[in-house]
């Protein structure tokens, strides 16, 4: 059974919020696309709350060396502790480290109501 944690309009493209889902705390996020994704609101390195870290992109290397290009902009869940970076698109998988990721949620969007299953 799902509950509802927002509307639509209380997020933004790029925007994440925190929000409670059961006894969990969990952080919403809007990609860059417009989908929504939820996580359990804390970071598997140490506990940090993702909620106070930020969506960002992250750097990707390029043919030339030493060169970066900025990839997935408002895509990446940035830790606010250590700066672990997570793929909110991909099961939030760490950058680092793809085996490693943050306990995801389902979520639906009905009648303009942002809704969270488990």
């Amino acid at each position: 059974m799902g509950e509802i944690v927002c509307h639509e309009e209380d997020l933004k493209p790029g925007e994440m919020m925190e929000s409670t889902f059961g006894r969990h705390s969990i952080v919403l996020c809007r990609a860059s696309d417009g989908h929504y994704y939820a996580f359990l609101n804390r970071c598997i390195h140490q506990g940090a709350p993702l909620s106070k870290g930020k969506l960002c992109g992250a750097p990707a290397a390029t043919d030339e060396v030493g060169e970066y290009n900025f990839v997935k902009e408002g895509d990446i869940l940035r830790c606010p502790w250590h700066g672990r970076e997570f793929d909110i698109k991909n099961e939030g998988r760490m950058l680092a480290n793809e085996k490693l990721k943050i306990r995801n949620f389902k979520v639906h969007v009905k009648n303009e109501q942002v809704i969270v299953y488990k």
